[in-house]
């Protein structure tokens, strides 16, 4: 009986997307995966910034560099929790569309028109 090896679980968070698409250690699906997750932690974290701006003015508003830092950061950690934790299902969406086969009818190059 063959048992296939066990391969060690690689963390792809914290890889940029040019070393996520070069990692020779990672399927196609694992690189989607993630590739999938970042997008929607970017759109996340859009979502996230808008919503901390203030519409109204006031004395009690923190307009520090320090405070923004620390904005910033909680934001991009907040953004990367939601997507990686199962998100607001873009990731999902994304993975789907990008593991279908392209429909190219045998032409190289060719792509279905509208």
């Amino acid at each position: 009986m063959l048992v296939a090896a066990i391969q060690p679980r690689i963390d792809t968070s914290h890889l940029t997307p040019d070393e996520l698409a070069n990692n020779k250690r990672l399927t196609k699906e694992q690189k989607i995966s993630e590739a999938s997750k970042q997008f929607e932690a970017i759109m996340v974290r859009q979502i996230l910034t808008e919503a901390q701006k203030s519409s109204i003015k006031n004395e009690f508003n923190d307009n520090s560099t320090a405070s923004s830092i620390y904005k910033d950061f909680v934001t991009d950690q907040l953004a990367n929790s939601i997507s990686h934790s199962g998100g607001i299902g873009l990731a999902k969406t994304f993975e789907q569309q990008l593991s279908q086969p392209q429909k190219n009818h045998g032409v190289p190059g060719k792509f279905l028109q509208p």
